[in-house]
């Protein structure tokens, strides 16, 4: 026998049992991606002009190559966040949504891994 309250039971927590974890981790990454953004877009207008072997040298740096997968995964969780938001809202079949939510999930891994690597290969030359 269950000694709390309804409310006590469900305190804290959302629909989807999570809390606000997804609204935080949302919230997050959109801050974390306003520096970032721009980072990148300055990154890509000084460049702008550049021959191969220039801009291969300058994103083959250390810290670029950071920089780079900084904006790569905090730009892609937010995609996947915000994305998966949108199908829970808005798909209202349990069967579609799952299958939504689960293709929602490998299109963000398949694009994070393929940017990650491009940008590893870059960093060490192979």
């Amino acid at each position: 026998m269950v000694m709390k309250t309804p409310a006590k039971l469900v305190r804290g927590l959302g629909s989807a049992k999570e809390g606000t974890d997804h609204f935080w981790r949302q919230r997050v990454t959109s801050v974390a991606n306003i520096p970032l953004i721009i980072g990148f877009v300055w990154l890509i207008a000084c460049m702008a002009g550049d021959d191969y072997a220039a801009v291969t040298a300058r994103l083959s740096h250390p810290l670029t190559a950071i920089f780079m997968l900084g904006v790569i995964v905090s730009s892609v969780v937010h995609m996947r966040i915000g994305m998966q938001v949108v199908i829970e809202d808005y798909v209202s079949g349990e069967g579609a949504k799952i299958v939504w939510l689960i293709a929602n999930t490998v299109f963000s891994a398949a694009i994070a891994l393929a940017a990650i690597f491009a940008i590893l290969k870059l960093a060490f030359g192979a």
